[in-house]
């Protein structure tokens, strides 16, 4: 399978400016770029699917750079209905370096480049940038893309002269990427696809040559009808452990959320999230449909993504760990003291001598006293297997769970 008809099989194909994949499979020059903006300490799986579109050019002989935006970060990409709030420069700082290094350990390869926008926008004179990219462009055609006429048109918010920059910033990355590295296509998500063809203007305008866009689908949560991402609240984070902002999925967590994926979602999103080749994912869906039951799409889904994010050996232990606290068998008094403090790598984690109130709510798995009493007097809460039905100290180690599937450790 070559790279245009990978693309087409996976679903990474939505607004381009190319209008035959093919041309793809040949391209005269195999660079491309594809960044992302440090507004949070840790990327979702909105950004992996990107970031596994660009796995596919690399399998396919593309050289990738990759953008972490130090410069366009300290401004925000303007939201469809208000106003970003600035971050300071420290936390521009800090999630820089978290995402990517994020970055860095999914894109497992040794022909990389990183690149940050700040190391050429920090130089740049404010007049000189608008005589050569403003200039370049009328208000016309800002006024025209469709995030500015929502937001200053009837009932829009408005919108600020930085935010309304934006895109003249996004743009000049491409340029200096085109003259730098003769990078001449840019991978983004569909959403970008406006601010990334204003790289192509530029380019155009001021090098008088061709460049090219290709994006892929915002992928759809298939129980909400809304994208993957930070900005609709559902966000599932790659980040496994707390940077500072909260903005983190456990890897119990992140494991769970694919195993309980939809089966009507399963095969579209092995095609995106995986590495597994037409062939393993048709075998794959063809014995789920035999014993649905058994879940096997949707565990070869969670082993997979998994391992790209979190690496074999973590995968691998989730993988155990879910067996063993999910099958009905398991008798959790039977578990050692070692054993479960082995589970504390991957659970929510609370020391012992501690009321069963307050560790539900340290744990996260009620968001307060009330709802934890209420979890509790409702039997929803067991330890070591047993259900509890009032508060307790919990002064040895053990297993909680609540309903079906969270659990916590105490240790």
């Amino acid at each position: 399978m070559n790279l245009s008809e990978e693309l087409i099989y996976r679903g990474f194909t939505a607004e381009t400016t190319i209008k035959d994949p093919k041309v793809l499979d040949n391209r005269e020059s195999k660079k491309f770029y594809w960044g992302a903006d440090p507004s949070a300490d840790s990327l979702t799986i909105g950004n992996l699917a990107a970031l596994m579109m660009c796995a596919c050019f690399i399998r396919h002989g593309y050289q990738p750079y990759l953008l972490v935006g130090g410069a366009t970060g300290q401004i925000g990409d303007p939201k469809e209905n208000s106003e970003r709030d600035l971050k300071s420069l420290d936390e521009v700082e800090h999630n820089k370096r978290c995402i990517k290094s994020q970055i860095e350990r999914i894109i497992n390869s040794t022909d990389i480049t990183m690149v940050d926008n700040y190391d050429w926008f920090k130089n740049i004179n404010y007049l000189d940038f608008l005589r050569e990219v403003g200039k370049a462009f009328s208000m016309t055609q800002l006024l025209d893309r469709q995030f500015v006429q929502n937001r200053i048109g009837t009932g829009g918010s408005g919108i600020s002269y930085a935010e309304f920059s934006y895109t003249l910033i996004q743009g000049y990355d491409f340029l200096h990427l085109f003259r730098e590295h003769g990078v001449s296509l840019q991978l983004c998500g569909a959403d970008q696809y406006g601010n990334c063809t204003s790289g192509i203007h530029l380019i155009k305008r001021l090098e008088n040559a061709d460049a090219d866009v290709w994006s892929t689908p915002l992928v759809i949560d298939p129980v909400t009808g809304r994208k993957f991402g930070k900005s609709e609240g559902n966000a599932v984070w790659l980040a496994s452990s707390d940077n500072g902002s909260g903005n983190y999925t456990s890897i119990f967590d992140f494991y769970q959320f694919w195993l309980n994926q939809p089966d009507s979602s399963v095969e579209y999103l092995l095609k995106i999230y995986t590495l597994l080749n037409k062939n393993d994912i048709e075998t794959t869906i063809r014995r789920h449909s035999e014993h649905p039951e058994d879940r096997f799409a949707q565990k070869t889904l969670a082993k997979n993504v998994t391992e790209i994010v979190h690496g074999k050996e973590n995968a691998k232990a989730i993988e155990n760990l879910t067996n063993l606290l999910f099958d009905k068998n398991t008798n959790f008094a039977d578990f050692s003291t070692d054993e479960i403090s082995e589970f504390a790598n991957f659970l929510p984690t609370i020391s012992k001598n501690v009321s069963l109130v307050d560790a539900l709510t340290i744990t996260n798995l009620a968001e307060s006293k009330k709802k934890a009493r209420e979890f509790i007097s409702a039997g929803a809460i067991s330890i070591n297997g047993t259900k509890i039905t009032e508060d307790i100290t919990l002064n040895q180690t053990a297993v909680i769970k609540k309903g079906k599937n969270k659990f916590a450790v105490v240790k």
